[in-house]
């Protein structure tokens, strides 16, 4: 899997480079691009049931492929928090020090269409190589160190307050699962982006 990663990314590298050589449709929306997204992560799997405050940053790439859509490839990096378990016994939280701590890169697709001059939405989905920590779903449970290569998607919208600065409003899903503990995690976050 690791191989997998380091190829992918060494794709990505070389799908980030054609700009270059390509050109963009005449109402321009690609372009270089950085952003950040700021929000609620959570769980509600097996010992979890909470949430906590997650961030993700990306780079990347868009092309214009019309007037008012861009598809591009992306990279990135994301902290989706330290989430407690809880009590299996009743509703109350269990003091315990061992938290999610789910974090990882990510490198994949991403697509942008403009509704209209100010208002969009977008998609992304990729590869997701996560590290993190966590009790499996047995009777006993029995916290492990775990990381591996799975996948994430997401979906948003958002506003474009001029060619180079927009807003947004997103959901992201990110697949985190290995030997009984599943630490998959959404998160519901803002975001800002900023086109070069």
């Amino acid at each position: 899997m690791k191989k997998t990663l380091l190829a992918l990314a060494f794709a990505t590298a070389g799908l980030m480079a054609a700009p270059a050589f390509a050109q963009n449709a005449p109402s321009d929306n690609g372009g270089w691009f950085i952003n950040g997204n700021v929000g609620r992560t959570s769980i509600n799997k097996g010992p979890y049931d909470d949430h906590d405050t997650g961030y993700a940053l990306n780079g990347g790439y868009r092309w214009s492929l019309a007037p008012n859509f861009a598809l591009g490839a992306e990279v990135g990096y994301n902290d989706l928090g330290n989430i407690h378990p809880k009590n299996i016994f009743n509703s109350n939280p269990v003091v315990d020090k061992g938290k999610t701590q789910l974090h990882g890169w990510t490198a994949g697709v991403n697509g942008r269409f403009n509704i209209d001059q100010n208002w969009y939405v977008g998609a992304r989905a990729g590869v997701y190589s996560w590290k993190g920590h966590g009790l499996n779903n047995d009777v006993n449970p029995v916290r492990k160190s775990l990381d591996d290569t799975s996948w994430y998607a997401g979906a948003g919208f958002g506003y474009n307050f001029s060619n180079n600065m927009s807003v947004g409003l997103n959901y992201d899903y990110f697949d985190a699962k290995k030997d009984k503990v599943d630490l998959s995690t959404d998160m519901v976050s803002v975001s800002a982006e900023y086109r070069f």
